[in-house]
């Protein structure tokens, strides 16, 4: 079980990189102008633009916390029984906050598609982010099934 773990968890860190620096999504509008944002140009690009608290927002929700969340289970999965009594608490409190962005990354989708004026497709970063996000849930649901805990 071990094991598992942490080749889950080690999965999870390395889809979760990929997922903040692949294209999320391609737009493309008109015939000629096409984007392929990552999660941290669509970051740096708010701020750029003088949005800091979005960018700030897009930044704690979509990077900070799933991180933390990873090391989170990370220290869960290598700590003695006991040591780490709140942190299944904690870690049930980011799981909520995980998903936000690939539910704004659809509904940028959906709006795109939707209107006509520019067409939208899904690209693996937006993939290798959601998959972090299920194999961090997997993984912390046998973390916290450890005997002991």
């Amino acid at each position: 079980m071990r094991l598992i773990s942490a080749a889950l968890i080690t999965a999870a860190v390395f889809s979760f990189a990929l997922g903040i620096t692949l294209p999320l999504l391609e737009v493309k509008r008109l015939i000629f102008f096409s984007e392929k944002p990552s999660l941290l140009h669509i970051i740096a690009g708010l701020w750029d633009n003088g949005d800091w608290l979005l960018a700030l927002a897009i930044a704690v929700f979509s990077v900070a916390l799933p991180a933390l969340k990873l090391v989170s289970v990370q220290y869960l999965a290598a700590a003695p029984a006991g040591k780490a009594a709140r942190l299944p608490r904690a870690i049930g409190t980011l799981s909520k906050w995980s998903m936000l962005d690939v539910l704004l990354v659809a509904l940028v989708i959906f709006a795109a598609k939707s209107s006509g004026l520019a067409i939208a497709l899904t690209l693996p970063g937006l993939w290798f982010f959601a998959g972090s996000v299920v194999l961090t849930a997997i993984a912390s649901l046998l973390v916290q099934a450890k005997p002991g805990r």
